[in-house]
């Protein structure tokens, strides 16, 4: 049975990235090698995961998306800014310049939106890496940034067992 997976700010390829967020890597390539294996010892080839924006690769893409495994959606991020028909054509199966409403609840965006435990949805999101002002920003939110999920995807049923 498939799965479904979501991951935010990979930025594939971005040497400054380490440095800006403490990225435990020597280079990019090492970083790119740590989340390309991670990526495919936690995502088969039938899961879908939804990339919550900044895929990075500088030009790239393709190559890095024949390397990883699942159907690959993905929420552009602020730094996602080619068109959807490239990102199509690199390799994405779908591409969404705006959060997109998931499962009837959960509202998937790459930087994080206003929700509260009187709403009824919750937001999955990117953007904000290790930013510890975000760690217990509510219960109604989940950051799908690498630097939090160990630079691998993290499955529904991980997020719904931890937060909901």
């Amino acid at each position: 049975m498939s799965k479904v997976f979501f991951i935010a700010d990979t930025h594939f390829s971005e040497d400054k990235i380490i440095e800006y967020e403490n990225r435990p890597f020597s280079s990019p390539e090492e970083m790119n090698e740590s989340i390309i294996t991670n990526w495919n010892k936690t995502v088969s080839p039938d899961d879908t995961v939804w990339h919550l924006g900044d895929f990075g690769a500088d030009g790239h893409e393709q190559d890095f998306l024949n390397r990883l495994n699942g159907k690959i959606i993905l929420v552009k991020g602020n730094h996602d800014n080619k068109s959807n028909e490239y990102y199509r054509l690199a390799g994405f199966d779908e591409v969404y310049d705006l959060p997109v409403l998931f499962n009837n609840f959960f509202i998937l965006s790459h930087e994080p939106i206003y929700v509260n435990t009187n709403m009824p949805y919750a937001n999955i999101f990117g953007h904000v890496h290790a930013n510890p002002m975000f760690k217990d920003f509510s219960e109604h939110h989940f950051c799908a940034c690498v630097e939090r999920t160990n630079y691998a995807p993290v499955s529904m049923e991980q997020i719904i067992a931890k937060k909901f």
